[in-house]
C-alpha cells in the first residue's frame, strides 16, 4: 500500500488546473456501451476508478484505445454479458453497465458493486428503473441476473429519492426505449447534465436538462462521437478548502462559474471569500477567516442536499477547513450515515470537534493540529486528512493513498506544484 510523508506547516501557493469530472467520467464510459461505433471522451481524469471502468469494459470484450487525456472505445463487438465479483468489487459505478450491455445483449449477471463505504447506498431505485422500463431481476446469491430480451419500453417514473446514479443509470435505457420516458424527481448534477449532453450528442432526444424532471423520445440507435468531459468541481473545491485551510491563496483553473454557486456561499460562511470568473477561482488575500454567524448570533449550519444544495462530497475538505477558521459551526451530513467517522482521527490531531451523531459534528477552530499517522478510509475523507496533515505540526504520514488516487489524479505532483511538502513512498 503506497503512502504520503507530509511535512506540515506550509501554505499552499500557485494554480492548478482541474482534472475531468469524475463523477461524469464513469457513466460517460458506460454510456459508450449502446453504441456499436466508437467513441471518444477528452479530458479524461488520470484516477484509478477511471482505469478500474475501464478494465470492466474490456472483460466484456470492448475495444479500448487510451491517451494521455482521452480514450477511445469501440463496443462493436461485446463477447460476454456478465461481470465477475472481483471486477465489480472494485467500483461502484460497475452497476451502470447493466442497462446499456442489457440493451445490446437482452441478459446481464452482475455482482455488488463496491465503492466507497460512508454509509447505506441503495440500488432500488435502480432496480425500480429498470423494471418499470421491462427489464426483470432475478436476485441469485451472490449475483443479480437481469434481462430485457424484448428490448426496454417507456414509462412514466418517480424516484423515490433525487439519486445521481441512478438518474444517470435509467437515463442510457431510456433514451433506447420503445416510446417517451418521464424521469421524475431526477437529479440534476452538473455530471448528469454532462451524461445527457453526450446522449443528444450520440442522437438521443432529452428535454428538460438541468431541472428534476427529465422527458424522453426513445430513439432505435445511438452513434459515436468525440465527447468532453467537464471539469470536476469536487475537485476544484478540495483544492480550494485545502489552500485556504493552510492559509494559502491558490488559484483552480478549467473550472465552470454555474458550478460553484452554493459552494461560493459555504466558503463565504467559512469567512473564505472567492474570485470567481468564467472558468478560474481563486481565494481572496483579503479573506476575513471568520465565520459568519447567523442573524442575532446564532452558529451556523452547513448541510448538504441534492442539487443545487451542497454537495455532500464536499462535506468532508470543508470540515478540515472550518477547523482552521475562526468561529463555531455545525456540519448537517444528512446523505451518508458514515460520511463523517473520519472526524475521530480528526480529533487525535488535536482539533475542537465533538461528535454528535453520525450524522452531525461541530467544528470550532483555529486549532493548532499536531502530525499524525492517518489511513484514508474513503476518497474524500482521504483528501481531508491529507488536507489536515498539511495544516499540522510535524512530519505526517497518510497511509492507504490508493484510496485518494480513485479520485483525485496526480495527487503528489500537484500537491508539489503549489509549495506543499509531500513524498509518495510505495
Amino acid at each position: 500500500m503506497s503512502k504520503l510523508i507530509i511535512e506540515g506547516g506550509t501554505p499552499l501557493h500557485g494554480s492548478v488546473k482541474v482534472s475531468g469530472n469524475k463523477n461524469a467520467a464513469l457513466p460517460m464510459i458506460a454510456a459508450c456501451l449502446l453504441t456499436d461505433k466508437a467513441v471518444t471522451l477528452h479530458n479524461l481524469p488520470n484516477i484509478l476508478d477511471v482505469t478500474h471502468m475501464l478494465e470492466a469494459l474490456q472483460s466484456l470484450g470492448v475495444s479500448i484505445e487510451r491517451h494521455s487525456d482521452s480514450v477511445t472505445i469501440h463496443a462493436k463487438d461485446l463477447k460476454k454479458s456478465s461481470l465477475d465479483r472481483e471486477t465489480c468489487a472494485k467500483i461502484r459505478t460497475s452497476i451502470l453497465l447493466v442497462a446499456p450491455s442489457l440493451y445490446r445483449t437482452g441478459k446481464v449477471e452482475l455482482h455488488p458493486p463496491g465503492g466507497d463505504v460512508i454509509g447505506r447506498r441503495r440500488l432500488d431505485t435502480h432496480f425500480y428503473g429498470l423494471e418499470k422500463l421491462g427489464a426483470k431481476l432475478k436476485e441469485s446469491f451472490p449475483a443479480f441476473i437481469f434481462e430485457a430480451k424484448t428490448g426496454f419500453s417507456g414509462a412514466d417514473l418517480f424516484f423515490d429519492q433525487a439519486s445521481v446514479t441512478a438518474t444517470e443509470h435509467i437515463l442510457m435505457a431510456a433514451v433506447v426505449a420503445k416510446g417517451k420516458t418521464w424521469i421524475r424527481n431526477a437529479a440534476s448534477e452538473p455530471h448528469v447534465q454532462n451524461l445527457a449532453e453526450m446522449l443528444i450528442q450520440m442522437g438521443a432526444r432529452i428535454k428538460g436538462l438541468g431541472s428534476n424532471c427529465l422527458e424522453i423520445d426513445g430513439v432505435s440507435s445511438l452513434e459515436g462521437g468525440d465527447i468532453h468531459i467537464g471539469g470536476d468541481y469536487i475537485e476544484a473545491a478540495s483544492f480550494l478548502a485545502l489552500g485556504a485551510a493552510t492559509g494559502g491563496e491558490i488559484t483552480v483553473t478549467g473550472t465552470h462559474k454555474s458550478d460553484f454557486w452554493m459552494a461560493r456561499r459555504v466558503f463565504e460562511r467559512l469567512g473564505i471569500l472567492l474570485n470567481m470568473e468564467h472558468s478560474q477561482i481563486s481565494i481572496d488575500p483579503n479573506s476575513p477567516r471568520k465565520i459568519q454567524a447567523d442573524f442575532g448570533g446564532a452558529i451556523p449550519v452547513i448541510d448538504d442536499g441534492p442539487w443545487p444544495q451542497f454537495p455532500s462530497d464536499m462535506m468532508s475538505c470543508m470540515i478540515i477547513l472550518a477547523s482552521q477558521v475562526e468561529g463555531t459551526v455545525l456540519f448537517f451530513e444528512k446523505m451518508f450515515e458514515s460520511r463523517l467517522y473520519f472526524v475521530d482521527r480528526l480529533i487525535s490531531m488535536g482539533a475542537n470537534a465533538i461528535v454528535c451523531d453520525p450524522h452531525r459534528v461541530v467544528i470550532s477552530g483555529p486549532a493548532n493540529l499536531r502530525a499524525n499517522t492517518l489511513s484514508s478510509p474513503d476518497i474524500r475523507a482521504g483528501m481531508a486528512l491529507l488536507g489536515a496533515a498539511l495544516c499540522a505540526t510535524g512530519t505526517s504520514t497518510v497511509k492507504n493513498i490508493q484510496m485518494i488516487d480513485r479520485g483525485y489524479a496526480n495527487i503528489e505532483s500537484r500537491l508539489l506544484q503549489l509549495g506543499a511538502r509531500v513524498k509518495r513512498v510505495d
